[in-house]
């Protein structure tokens, strides 16, 4: 079958899904504290994201990343983290990889390389047990750096993001930049997104990633490099820890021209930008047909739509989010 080619001669290759809206953390910069949930009624199930999933794989997404929410408090997750490995093990899909708070590592990091996830991200936005908890309103630090370790343990590559936020972690980056590079970890920091509405006022949080970054180069050496993980992030080198450190800048600067990636949401949706709402319902194509000919017009005709680039602007004049939807249900 043929690879997946966007109006602007992109080819997508890479899917992100969110197998659940759901978390059991309520990190300030991403929901409010007292979230509705989708009924879980209006979830694709396990199988139905399998099949999804082999879908695109047949149209040669060849890098697939589980979100959320958090994607391992999802019951029964592993059986679908089973059934993609196998896709890993038989070279049809180049990687496998999750988004996860961390906080269920202890339980699972095992068990994600045995089913041939080779690397991780783990959100951490503060060294602080008390800031983290503050920051995630329902979060321990320790079941973090818990689950950290037995991540290390366990063999799999760990990559730090941190979300940069005024007036909060803004005085941690170099105590992130020291602790990262000490238990060889790389580290991203990511500019808050305008997705979704939540309790506090984006406009204060909001922190500019080239302003942190001259921050940043008064203390430590970045050197240049290409190196690229598949996503938006742009690389540099810390000459004195040996580790890379990330820069995801949705808002000072547009990564459109080179992305390769759509998001699945939970509830079967495919979103060919973040910062867009033109979506395609991919739940009615496998629900109506045991065949797959309806779900692959759909994923054409979604990629065929898939915009140049996104809209995000983060300013104080319209009070609503620039995206209605939360990031837990796109899948970050």
């Amino acid at each position: 079958m043929s690879n997946l080619i966007d109006p602007f001669g992109r080819t997508v290759s890479y899917l992100r899904v969110s197998v659940t809206d759901r978390c059991n953390y309520r990190c300030q910069y991403c929901m409010s504290e007292n979230m509705t949930f989708l009924p879980k009624s209006n979830l694709l199930s396990l199988e139905e994201l399998d099949r999804i999933c082999s879908a695109f794989i047949k149209r040669g997404v060849d890098k697939i990343r589980l979100t959320g929410g958090e994607p391992l408090v999802r019951r029964n997750i592993m059986s679908l983290i089973e059934s993609l490995g196998k896709h890993v093990k038989d070279g049809k899909l180049r990687e496998l990889t999750l988004t996860t708070n961390g906080s269920q590592l202890t339980k699972y990091a095992q068990r994600l390389v045995d089913c041939g996830v080779k690397r991780i991200n783990v959100s951490l936005d503060s060294l602080n047990p008390e800031k983290f908890q503050s920051i995630t309103r329902w979060g321990k630090l320790s079941d973090v750096i818990d689950g950290l370790e037995a991540a290390k343990q366990a063999g799999l590559e760990i990559k730090i993001n941190a979300v940069a936020l005024k007036n909060f972690n803004e005085n941690e980056v170099d105590d992130l930049i020291s602790w990262c590079g000490g238990q060889k970890f790389d580290l991203t920091f990511i500019e808050t997104m305008p997705m979704g509405e939540i309790d506090e006022d984006r406009t204060d949080q909001y922190l500019p990633l080239t302003i942190l970054k001259n921050r940043i180069k008064k203390n430590w050496t970045l050197e240049e490099t290409s190196h690229t993980t598949g996503g938006p992030a742009t690389y540099s080198r810390v000459k004195e820890t040996g580790k890379r450190i990330g820069f995801i800048t949705p808002l000072t600067h547009n990564f459109c021209e080179s992305c390769n990636r759509v998001r699945l949401t939970c509830t079967g949706k495919l979103f060919m930008c973040l910062g867009q709402d033109d979506e395609k319902d991919l739940l009615t194509p496998i629900r109506t047909s045991e065949g797959d000919e309806l779900l692959m017009s759909a994923i054409d005709e979604a990629i065929g739509r898939k915009p140049k680039g996104h809209d995000f602007i983060i300013d104080r004049v319209g009070a609503a989010p620039a995206v209605s939807r939360h990031m837990s249900v796109t899948g970050g």
